[in-house]
């Protein structure tokens, strides 16, 4: 959250294309009417990707964010119109199957249109070519029909939204070309152009494939890579001929060969990301004049390229075989932007106050993004969830310009890709190893990647403890990135003990004589005891949504050492930190080792002088010790369910004491486990994770961690909203909750993000799930109205209704017995 320098804020936004144009009319929608749109090319076809974009809206994706994006997108561009035009054409959209996968993945896409509440079916091969009678139905398996997605009309979007902005206002100035940013104190003070100079308070970079560009001029980087990518036209065709609309069909996707169709009146359009990437030196591409003086249309549209082409028209004409008898007759390569997680990049900087990113945006999302952006500034924060799309998301090894360009590249050759929910890229990697990494792959860890980091997932070296263990067959999604090795895992900690890496978690250390009362004031827990004291609490917005959750131990009066989860906990808590409080990330220089089971106090104690009894050392206590030659800092804490502590070090200790505690722990038959058994363990207790199972969206009551709030604690972020939440809820329980599911079926799993149906309806969502080995039953969390324990619901898994029933929580070891002991 930033501070409004003024009573009415000057605010400048660079570049002109439908994200700059949409944050115009969203920000002076909201009285901030001191906008100025600058934009280095002519109005209002300033030649970046606004200027060429098909403008196909599909708005179902995995992500919930993305699709309200698109939501309000279509919505938003429904109801504007230009010249009697309307700025969206409901065509409908229509998503092609011609493989099995393909199809059972539209499958797990039409639940995620019923998670999100958009409406979409699968439909036959036999209506797939009566929606689109080009195609050639006798390969196709089926499709998936959503007839609310379109055609946004990008350009006069833009032109309706500006001429909105204008009437309250704004001011747009094109020919104007951005040289520098200036600032003062750490906050942005003006605009500098080849024009002159304009003073601003805020400064929202919407400047596309040119953001690294101006994000340079800010000193604040842009982590965005250009690609081009092919739109070709075909010839008119008899077929469309007379036709009286500029689209009637509905958008196209053939996935299976990476391309998607429109029309274009008598023609089609089709777009193709079957060629290798194509990246673009965002600091290479020529002004709009230069574009133009080398017989470029304009700077975001590069010549076509044939030999990339002749595959892609090979697959257009077998689909449709119309097209046999036509040829291309125009085309060329668009560039436009991808982050290393194909995700936007938005917020405000802490490099540089006052200065906000609104990039890597695509027409799909844009009014959705400009709302979401305006809101922030405005008000503070937004009405929806954006951790996916916070420019504070990324490490700082994902933001090496090698790192963004090949992670990009990536993005683009992933974009029609049936892609797994635990599938991580292939490259670069390894890039972030724990200490433990070289015994990890002695005992045949399978590594996932997560933050950069590698993650053991299982090891190869349990396998023999497989043997005799009743574990259901899976299909072969929920086979992949699996094995029944985690099960052996997850029995070993429940019955002996268990090394398990968190390294990759993150830690922060916050010093200082006001450190206290700083994380006091940020937190929802009483953090006010003794040092030795571990508190489990949560960082909250000021209308009371969850930010994230905080493991924080007392270690000194004035020290702290604080379990986040990513490195925007770290900029939130920076921003609101004073003078006399420090805070660091000691993540890179530290490690961790989770030693979890009934046998945990058996391998550590003998290691230390120190008691490591129930009473000598308690559950949520820290006590700075050595095992062996090591110095930790032990916190008895536990995220599984069992008795055992977190074991903290320096990195360049780490490996000494996985060998010390791997020692130790043999005659108690020690084992390392990993995350997959984790999961399972840490939903058999019912532990939240946040940005899965809660985010700023939630509050602590109906995400069920209400515990950690102390409403008589004094002066805390967003106490005064939830307080007002208590007072509308009058001892009632919330009208929704996180609520925990039992799969009916023994051998039936669902993945997470699966729509969740009552009496028929949907009515809610998967969070996490994951197959509960100790209770013999798939374990889902879900967003779901307030329903009675006991209650049966069905959770749609690839087109399946499957029963599951609400449970009681915990749903393992209700009384705690297991880690206090």
């Amino acid at each position: 959250m930033s501070s409004t320098p003024a009573t009415h804020p000057r605010v400048v936004v660079i570049g002109a294309g439908i994200v700059g144009c949409s944050l115009a009319d969203e920000l002076t929608a909201r009285g901030w009417t001191d906008v100025t749109v600058l934009e280095q090319g002519p109005l209002p076809a300033p030649g970046g990707s606004t200027s060429h974009a098909p403008g196909l809206v599909f708005q179902t994706s995995p992500s919930k964010t993305l699709t309200a994006f698109a939501r309000y997108t279509v919505e938003k561009f429904n109801s504007l119109e230009v010249d009697g035009v309307s700025c969206f054409n409901p065509v409908g959209g229509l998503e092609l199957a011609t493989t099995p996968q393909r199809l059972a993945d539209l499958h797990r896409k039409a639940g995620y249109a019923a998670s999100w509440g958009i409406r979409g079916e699968i439909v036959s091969a036999a209506r797939c070519k009566e929606l689109w009678p080009l195609i050639d139905e006798t390969s196709v398996l089926g499709g998936f029909h959503t007839p609310d997605d379109g055609l946004a009309r990008a350009l006069l979007a833009s032109r309706a939204q500006m001429a909105r902005a204008i009437g309250r206002g704004a001011r747009f100035l094109d020919r104007h070309t951005v040289t520098g940013i200036e600032q003062e104190d750490g906050r942005v003070t003006a605009v500098v152009t080849d024009r002159g100079s304009f003073p601003a308070d805020h400064v929202v970079s919407a400047a596309g494939f040119w953001g690294p560009v101006i994000g340079r001029m800010a000193g604040v980087d842009v982590p965005l890579q250009p690609l081009a990518h092919q739109y070709a036209k075909t010839e008119q065709l008899p077929e469309l001929a007379g036709s009286q609309t500029e689209a009637s069909k509905p958008i196209l996707r053939f996935q299976d060969r990476d391309l998607y169709f429109r029309e274009h009146h008598d023609r089609i359009g089709i777009g193709s990301y079957a060629h290798k990437p194509l990246p673009v030196d965002p600091f290479g591409i020529l002004p709009y004049d230069e574009a133009r003086a080398n017989d470029m249309e304009m700077p975001s549209s590069y010549p076509f390229t044939e030999e990339d082409w002749a595959p892609s028209w090979d697959d257009c004409r077998w689909l449709m075989p119309a097209l046999r008898e036509t040829e291309i007759e125009e085309g060329f390569n668009g560039v436009f932007s991808f982050t290393p997680d194909g995700m936007p990049v938005l917020g405000e900087s802490r490099k540089l106050r006052g200065f906000w990113l609104a990039e890597a945006v695509w027409v799909t999302h844009s009014a959705g993004v400009a709302k979401a952006v305006a809101e922030w500034m405005v008000d503070g924060r937004a009405s929806i969830d954006l951790h996916e799309c916070d420019l504070t998301r990324f490490e700082e090894a994902q933001r090496s310009p090698s790192y963004i360009r090949e992670r990009g590249s990536q993005q683009f050759v992933e974009v029609y890709d049936v892609l797994h929910p635990l599938q991580p890229m292939e490259r670069p990697r390894p890039l972030r190893v724990s200490p433990f990494y070289a015994r990890q792959q002695e005992l045949g860890a399978v590594f996932l990647e997560g933050g950069g980091w590698e993650r053991p997932h299982w090891y190869e070296t349990n396998a023999p403890l497989v043997d005799g263990l009743q574990v259901p067959e899976r299909d072969a999604w929920s086979a992949r990135y699996w094995s029944p090795i985690a099960a052996a895992e997850a029995k070993a900690t429940r019955e002996k003990v268990a090394l398990y890496d968190m390294t990759p978690l993150r830690r922060l250390e916050v010093t200082g004589p006001g450190a206290l009362g700083f994380l006091q004031r940020m937190t929802s827990n009483n953090l006010r005891k003794k040092p030795g004291a571990v508190t489990y609490t949560l960082l909250l917005d000021e209308t009371g949504g969850v930010r994230s959750d905080l493991t924080v131990a007392r270690l000194a009066p004035h020290r702290f050492q604080v379990g986040a989860n990513s490195p925007t906990d770290l900029d939130w808590l920076s921003r609101h930190a004073p003078d006399d409080v420090q805070i660091r990330d000691i993540t890179s220089g530290t490690c961790c080792i989770g030693v979890w089971g009934p046998l945990a106090r058996d391998l550590v104690q003998p290691l230390t002088r120190d008691d490591f009894s129930h009473e000598g050392f308690g559950y949520f206590r820290a006590k700075e010790t050595c095992l062996g030659h090591v110095p930790v800092t032990a916190m008895r804490l536990s995220y599984v369910g069992e008795l055992g502590w977190e074991l903290y070090t320096t990195a360049d200790l780490g490996l000494r004491l996985w060998d010390t505690l791997w020692e130790a722990g043999r005659r108690h038959g020690v084992i390392a486990a990993g995350r997959s058994a984790f999961n399972s363990l840490r939903l058999e207790k019912g532990y939240r994770a946040w940005g899965t199972d809660m985010t700023d969206e939630h509050n602590p009551f109906e995400a069920g961690v209400g515990f950690a709030v102390r409403m008589d604690k004094d002066g805390f972020v967003g106490q005064e909203a939830l307080q007002r939440t208590l007072d509308g809820l009058a001892g009632a329980e919330p009208a929704r909750r996180l609520t925990p599911l039992l799969l009916d079926d023994p051998a039936a799993v669902v993945l997470g993000k699966e729509p969740v149906y009552v009496d028929g309806a949907p009515a809610g969502y998967v969070t996490s799930a994951s197959y509960g080995y100790t209770l013999g039953r798939c374990v889902a969390y879900a967003w779901l109205p307030a329903l009675a324990t006991g209650t049966g619901v069905h959770i749609e898994y690839f087109g399946e209704k499957v029963p599951a029933t609400v449970a009681d929580e915990p749903l393992f070891d209700p009384k705690m017995t297991r880690i206090r002991r």
